[in-house]
């Protein structure tokens, strides 16, 4: 998955332009990258089906294996082996399995099947077989991040009950479940897989450090107008002050805190680079 923040880390990390979409990639491109993300999709199958079609992360790792058979195809066996274990990988979904899923039972029955106990572990089951995949197909680097804390995004505090919180404290709650156990499975992969390298990212840590700073002072308030999914309204006339607002519209950050976890996510990532 793919994010402005990756966009932003990528600048640190020294790439030149935006790493190509899968679909658009070619020949001479695959060796510098390839862009696997879909909007709206998660680690489950049906995440974010309610808003169009778009590639779950299984579909987006078979994207990646399409790539891989090219990459022996050009180079061979062995040097597409070597090249693939000093590639970098980054993975970062799981918000919307709860925001385009868990959490809104009128599309998803996953409320009414899990608690949000088993409905972390369910992800996370799910999630490292699919680590194993990446893993299997050459991945040597990767960074894993956690989710960030969704129930202070303006959509949750605007449609759920925040019981007099600045954020909607159960749906924080719900993420750190998979947040904890997603660190116990990068643990749990370094002791296991001792020719690779995983991070976990605390995308926690990164919310807190938007909530502490006085600059964002419309710190739960979109930039934009929003539609009834949370998206800008097309051709209305965004906020004044945008350097000083954390989210664009009623889910995804702005440039500005976009600028701020891709400076944390770097000194992170220098570890495994």
């Amino acid at each position: 998955m793919l994010s402005a923040q990756f966009l932003l880390t990528g600048e640190l990390l020294g790439f030149d332009d935006f790493i190509p979409s899968f679909l658009a990639v070619d020949s001479s491109e695959i060796l510098k990258g390839v862009n696997y993300a879909s909007g709206s999709a998660g680690i489950r199958q049906e995440t974010g089906k309610q808003l169009g079609v778009n590639l779950e992360l299984s579909k987006q790792l078979e994207n990646h294996q399409t790539i891989v058979s090219r990459i022996v195809d050009m180079v061979g066996i062995e040097p597409a082996a070597s090249h693939l274990n000093k590639c970098f990988y980054w993975s970062v979904i799981g918000s919307n399995d709860y925001l385009n899923n868990y959490f809104i039972p009128q599309h998803y029955n996953t409320s009414s099947q899990y608690t949000p106990d088993k409905y972390a572990e369910a992800l996370i089951k799910q999630y490292s077989q699919q680590i194993m995949t990446l893993y299997n197909s050459g991945a040597r680097k990767v960074a894993l991040n956690g989710i960030g804390p969704i129930g202070c995004a303006p959509y949750s505090t605007a449609n759920y009950d925040t019981k007099g919180s600045l954020c909607v404290d159960s749906m924080n709650d719900a993420v750190n479940y998979f947040n904890r156990r997603l660190k116990s499975l990068v643990n749990q992969l370094n002791n296991d897989l001792a020719d690779a390298k995983f991070i976990y990212l605390n995308a926690v840590g990164f919310g807190s450090e938007y909530t502490a700073s006085p600059g964002f002072s419309f710190k739960l308030n979109g930039c934009c107008k929003a539609n009834e999914h949370g998206q800008c309204v097309p051709n209305q006339t965004p906020c004044i002050f945008r350097s000083l607002s954390l989210f664009w519209d009623l889910f995804h950050p702005t440039e500005v805190s976009n600028k701020l976890s891709a400076l944390l996510s770097y000194r992170s990532l220098k570890k495994i680079l």
